[in-house]
């Protein structure tokens, strides 16, 4: 018996992103057995594509853009799905469902999934500059590609996981790489200063020159090229080519006037619905974690699937509340750091296994009693089999003092 037997199964579902969410969200609906219309929207022109490899094995040349793609042709045809590409939705009518697209499509649909992700900030003034780049896109990874052909002093403006993963590669095709930031060492904030002190030592080792624990105010240009960044001391790094990784804000301007609560996000029940009909999934939602108590929004790729997953069986009235243990990874040279959990500021941080300065150890972070997340740098399996503790954390009572 198809899902359309069921009559609460929406006749069409209409998914706005052509990402990775949006598409683990059609194959989920269609591994379950729906087969009603699906439609997807995507304000690039290329077909779903992966983008943890845009920052190495693209941006490096190691793979050819092609090698990103998340599925074949063949694959997409099979799914029975219309993808209308390269049109960007500009507004949400909720009465009726409808998607107004730029190119002036009116998409309708009895069940809407916004997955439409993230926009990569930039610095003021640096949109017409040649040589500033961000990496969000497959074209972005490509542009900057080039650019590193033709220059050999490159300037990382964020220390956060995407401007440490840049830096990495750029170093190991060779180019003379600082990076800068306001926190102290690469990756402070996502990890604490006990493992971002770890990876400060692996990058300067490496020859990366980092210059962290400055704000950039600026950059130097001439004759419409970057020339260099400006620190909030007055120092100028110069450059070639200037990668700015200042992170994301959600790409919800479209919803500006739908009446959706926005806030950081499309913000969403715990069942990842932002009103009846209307759910949003990725790096684009905000939803109530019914496990913290409080509202969440991650920008990692395994909860870009999860929570897809999870749409797609609410979609079909599973009325199950999402809250995941969550989980990223970065590859950095030779080193592959996993994260298990929530690793908040003030965590308690306490190595479990292995060894530091062995850079082969799986890290503990325990906040309020509770033990919140685990990290493991080249420790894999010994990370994952820690997990359980966060799944115990969240469940136990929350501490009344």
């Amino acid at each position: 018996m198809s899902i359309d037997d069921d009559a609460g199964a929406p006749a069409r579902v209409l998914v706005v992103g052509a990402s990775a969410s949006g598409l683990t969200t059609v194959e989920t609906l269609r591994r379950k057995g729906y087969e009603g219309r699906i439609t997807v929207l995507g304000d690039e022109p290329h077909a779903p594509y992966d983008r943890p490899p845009l920052s190495k094995q693209v941006l490096s040349g190691a793979w050819e853009p092609e090698r990103a793609a998340l599925r074949t042709q063949e694959v997409l045809s099979a799914l029975d799905a219309e993808f209308v590409l390269g049109d960007q939705a500009v507004a949400l009518d909720r009465a009726s469902r409808g998607v107004r697209t730029e190119s002036g499509r009116e998409l309708r649909a009895d069940a809407i999934v916004i997955a439409t992700g993230v926009r990569a900030r930039r610095l003021p003034g640096s949109e017409d500059l040649a040589g500033v780049h961000v990496l969000r896109t497959l074209d972005d990874a490509l542009a900057l590609r080039a650019g590193l052909s033709a220059g050999t002093r490159l300037v990382v403006v964020g220390e956060g996981v995407l401007g440490s993963e840049i830096a990495a590669t750029a170093r190991t095709l060779g180019l003379d790489v600082t990076l800068t930031g306001p926190l102290s060492a690469p990756m402070a904030l996502q990890v604490g200063p006990l493992v971002s002190g770890v990876l400060a030592d692996l990058h300067t080792e490496r020859g990366v020159e980092l210059r962290l624990g400055n704000g950039v105010v600026g950059l130097t240009a001439g004759g419409g090229r970057v020339t260099g960044v400006r620190l909030a001391t007055g120092e100028v790094l110069p450059a070639d080519a200037v990668v700015v990784a200042i992170g994301a804000t959600p790409a919800t301007e479209w919803l500006a006037d739908s009446g959706l609560e926005i806030d950081n996000g499309v913000v969403c029940d715990s069942h990842c619905r932002a009103e009846e009909g209307i759910y949003a999934v990725g790096d684009v939602a905000r939803w109530y974690h019914e496990g913290l108590g409080r509202l969440v929004r991650l920008e990692n790729r395994t909860n870009a699937t999860e929570q897809a997953m999870a749409v797609a069986g609410e979609i079909l009235g599973a009325d199950r509340p999402y809250a995941p243990v969550p989980y990223f990874w970065t590859d950095q040279y030779d080193a592959k750091l996993q994260v298990h959990g929530f690793l908040p500021p003030d965590a308690e941080v306490d190595v479990v296994e292995g060894d530091l300065t062995a850079r082969r150890f799986v890290a503990r972070y325990r906040s309020k009693g509770r033990v919140t997340g685990v990290l493991g740098w080249n420790m894999p399996k010994q990370a994952r089999m820690r997990r359980q503790e966060i799944v115990d954390g969240l469940d136990a009572p929350a501490p009344t003092h």
